[in-house]
């Protein structure tokens, strides 16, 4: 059986990541994209002073050109690299660092469509998809969408204390 790992991201506070990390979280991953998460790079090198070691730092992106992503890589100690708009896999591969690819949730096709298009991710995040915008938007998407494909999958969108249970049932 797979170990569930546990991602929080959006964090801007330092007594936000310290929090996640002694509740037990696995990941955090810190919004380098405009939103209202969204986080400079001193703070984020901050914030990734008080991450401890053994859980991953990610950092996220959307439409970023190279040289922003790398101009973050070079200053910021992240782990992994997670891409939420239209980029490639030539664009996601070319930092060289493990990086996750968003998956918009339209369809029961969304899945395996993404699986083929990004070989090179470490793993898939799978998000409720809202037409016309980009990015997660917190709302829980149709897990029955989230057919099994050989990569890890992350899920977001909607998790909370009173449903995370039955999600992690329902895509097992």
């Amino acid at each position: 059986m797979k170990k569930i790992l546990i991602k929080i991201c959006g964090l801007t506070r330092v007594e936000d990541v310290q929090a996640a990390t002694a509740a037990g979280a696995d990941v955090i991953g810190f919004v380098f994209t405009t939103s209202p998460r969204q986080i400079s790079i001193d703070k984020a090198i901050e914030l990734c002073s008080y991450v401890p070691e053994g859980v991953l730092r990610v950092g996220l992106f959307l439409g970023q050109s190279r040289s922003e992503v790398e101009h973050v890589i070079r200053s910021v100690p992240l782990d992994v690299l997670q891409f939420h708009g239209g980029e490639t896999e030539q664009f996601c591969s070319v930092f060289n660092m493990p990086w996750l690819k968003a998956v918009a949730m339209e369809n029961d096709g969304s899945v395996r469509k993404a699986e083929r298009e990004f070989p090179g991710a470490m793993g898939l995040l799978l998000d409720s998809h809202v037409k016309g915008e980009q990015g997660g938007s917190g709302k829980q998407f149709d897990w029955a969408l989230s057919s099994p494909v050989a990569k890890p999958v992350w899920r977001a969108g909607g998790l909370n204390a009173n449903n995370v249970k039955r999600a992690i049932q329902t895509v097992r």
